[in-house]
């Protein structure tokens, strides 16, 4: 039985949450809190296996409530969150790298055609992340730990000129994404596409969070973009990416793969036909297998392959399956993700 904490400062979507969670057998709410000092109070008594987090409470918000649990009493955490709210949205991913595992929207009622769309999610995210034991974090940049290793820098002598880095990413992701583009050179040379696996609604804020957090130029992928260097496009919801020689962004609109649309897979897939061993593939955090066989045809060509290490990850899902078929050339946490990314400008980071 997994035991939840709901922590929600409105009665009324408190309850709904109450209802949706204890609707399934596998799920008990073993308390409920209206504010973040209640949250932290409550983590500390009952233990629960997971915690369901709103963002805007009296006295005390989720994004503070999230990173005092977690510097004290670490426990996956879920943030449920008003997807059409720009603002609240923000704030998601300002908990996220405060220490929450993943996102989800806030159920709109039981008379809503997305009610029950919505509620498996919810659902699902409290299963997946119940199995997360400990909440994981990578070494700062700068620690002795993170110093340049001849691992990442051998190769540079004879190196291709680097001309896309393609990168996908699920549950965990958006702090490391933050990570890796925050390090990046301001001259670094090279487009960086990106494929997030993100609940529907969530990509404007975190579009925004990313652009404002790293300095870097993100922004939604549109089809017929030509994608320009040290700028990072993210796939839209509901559609694949993929790239051609021209560095041109195609848009298209087809069945899900591997379950997922977009999929790391079409756009990794259309990375190795288009460039060879002038890109690089990096996969990082997330649940299932999305990506992993279309790393290794990326390795095939010549590229070079990255996949995020099991201790950096939340879940060690697509990059442990890519690990497992060889398609990495090389496994790093996201500092050193950076390292490798840097060095690839011809010069020494």
């Amino acid at each position: 039985m997994i035991r939840v904490l709901v922590v929600e400062d409105s009665p009324v979507v408190r309850d709904l949450l109450v209802y949706i969670l204890g609707s399934d057998p596998d799920i008990t709410v073993a308390a409920t809190a209206g504010d973040g000092y209640q949250a932290i109070e409550l983590a500390q008594k009952e233990h629960p296996d997971v915690i369901t987090m709103d963002i805007h409470m009296p006295r005390l918000d989720g994004i503070e409530a999230v990173r005092r649990i977690m510097a004290t009493n670490p426990i996956p955490t879920v943030i449920i969150s008003a997807s059409m709210d720009p603002g609240e949205v923000g704030d998601s991913f300002r908990a996220l790298e405060a220490g929450a595992i993943a996102v989800c929207e806030k159920p709109l009622g039981i008379t809503h055609p997305l009610y029950q769309a919505q509620a498996r999610k919810i659902v699902q995210m409290v299963k997946m992340v119940s199995e997360i034991r400990v909440v994981r974090r990578w070494k700062p940049s700068g620690s002795a730990a993170s110093r340049p290793t001849k691992d990442v820098l051998e190769y540079l002598p004879g190196a291709p000129k680097l001309e896309l880095v393609a990168i996908g990413a699920s549950t965990g992701g958006p702090p490391v994404l933050r990570e890796i583009l925050s390090g990046l050179k301001s001259t670094f040379p090279a487009p960086l596409l990106i494929v997030q696996h993100i609940s529907p609604g969530f990509l404007p804020g975190l579009v925004g969070w990313l652009t404002a957090a790293t300095g870097v130029p993100v922004e939604i992928a549109c089809d017929g973009k030509i994608a320009q260097p040290g700028h990072a496009y993210v796939a839209p919801d509901g559609v694949h990416m993929e790239v051609q020689r021209s560095c041109g962004i195609h848009l298209t609109q087809s069945l899900p793969v591997n379950g997922m649309c977009p999929s790391i897979s079409v756009l990794f897939r259309s990375a190795a036909e288009a460039f060879d061993g002038s890109a690089v593939g990096v996969l990082l955090t997330g649940m299932g297998r999305d990506g992993a066989e279309e790393l290794l045809l990326m390795k095939n060509k010549g590229a070079l392959t990255i996949a995020q290490d099991k201790e950096s990850s939340v879940i060690h899902g697509m990059p442990g399956e890519a690990i497992k078929l060889g398609a990495a050339r090389h496994v790093l946490p996201p500092d050193k993700i950076v390292e490798f990314l840097n060095s690839r400008t011809g010069r020494k980071p």
